[in-house]
């Protein structure tokens, strides 16, 4: 009999402990992982999952992010009429200052880099050398180049720094196919990063974010793209940089020296953000039919961190000053 009575208290226990795994599953106590399963069929970010899913498993998903169902004024002092999509979040809070448009698909331009370098850093390392292709031969008019050749060589460090600073396009697929081993492959795992991301909403077809066809992103999802790459120190460390100096080698050996000024204009000095606001760094981008886009990491003079966004500004002349705008929310 007690051998009976043991393997009861047993049974007990053990179907005691499930109850108590679900439970603290379900209300997201605990320090556990939480996997979402992703129905293809489906969008699913931190955003529907609030809207279509229980609540309590969107709590566990979307837990240390801001969550927007909508658009939000703020203070009603920010005026983003001309813009397509803008939002603007407090880190330290998960908290949303502002938003418009924030799940509105639309062309990312060279703000696609910020996933390219963050897959990149994923899945390289920073001494790897990377060499040129015939893949890097970009022909689009206005594209912006280094020009690269076939057979030039760079480290993947100095070609992060080059890509996100100057938004070099043939350097975006240098990267892709040195990492990805093709830029099909590269791109592939550039979406499925962005699926486990929650930015369902997103969809790339290239390292670069030169106008294609089913390539698109939101404000919403760029910002857990970017919320994410700036984990990195070296991610961290290359947006804030104003300018690079490097070498690196073509086919033959010789040196081929580079120079570059980043393309925000905040960081050269152009524009100036709010007093109380110090821009950390960020990432630009520009095309026809994106239009200008700027995000921006920036800090509050106690410390706490926000990100911004503007997507689909008309020009420069009006993006900088909105984006001053609307880091007068903070």
């Amino acid at each position: 009999m007690s051998g009976v009575k043991c393997t009861n208290r047993k049974r007990k226990q053990v179907f005691l402990c499930a109850i108590l795994m679900i439970f603290c599953v379900l209300t997201g106590c605990g320090s556990l992982a939480y996997d979402m399963s992703y129905d293809a069929d489906i969008s699913v970010s931190s955003f529907n999952v609030v809207s279509r899913h229980d609540s309590r498993v969107a709590e566990a998903f979307a837990r240390n992010l801001c969550v927007i169902t909508g658009d939000y004024s703020g203070s009603g002092n920010v005026d983003m009429d001309e813009a397509k999509a803008a939002v603007l979040f407090s880190l330290n809070d998960s908290q949303v200052l502002f938003s418009k448009n924030p799940h509105q698909e639309v062309s990312p331009a060279s703000l696609t880099k910020i996933m390219t370098a963050l897959v990149a850093l994923q899945n390289g390392r920073l001494d790897q050398v990377l060499t040129a292709t015939n893949a890097v031969k970009i022909t689009e008019t206005g594209a912006q180049l280094l020009g690269l050749k076939t057979g030039d060589k760079m480290t993947l460090d100095q070609a992060l720094r080059i890509m996100l600073l100057c938004s070099a396009n043939d350097v975006a697929m240098l990267v892709a196919e040195g990492i990805g081993g093709t830029v099909d492959n590269f791109v592939a795992m550039m979406n499925e990063e962005a699926k486990r991301l929650g930015a369902t909403n997103t969809s790339f077809v290239n390292p670069h974010g030169l106008t294609a066809d089913k390539h698109y992103t939101t404000a919403y999802d760029l910002y857990l793209i970017f919320n994410e790459a700036i984990k990195y120190e070296t991610f961290r460390e290359i947006i804030q940089m104003s300018s690079y100096q490097t070498t690196y080698y073509d086919s033959r050996g010789s040196e081929i020296k580079v120079d570059k000024r980043t393309t925000n204009l905040f960081l050269r000095g152009d524009y100036q953000a709010p007093a109380s606001v110090t821009v950390i760094g960020g990432k630009t981008g520009t095309t026809n039919a994106a239009g200008h886009c700027l995000i921006l990491l920036c800090r509050d003079v106690g410390g706490a961190s926000y990100i911004s966004i503007i997507l689909g500004a008309p020009s420069a002349d009006v993006l900088y000053p909105k984006m001053t705008e609307l880091l007068g929310e903070i």
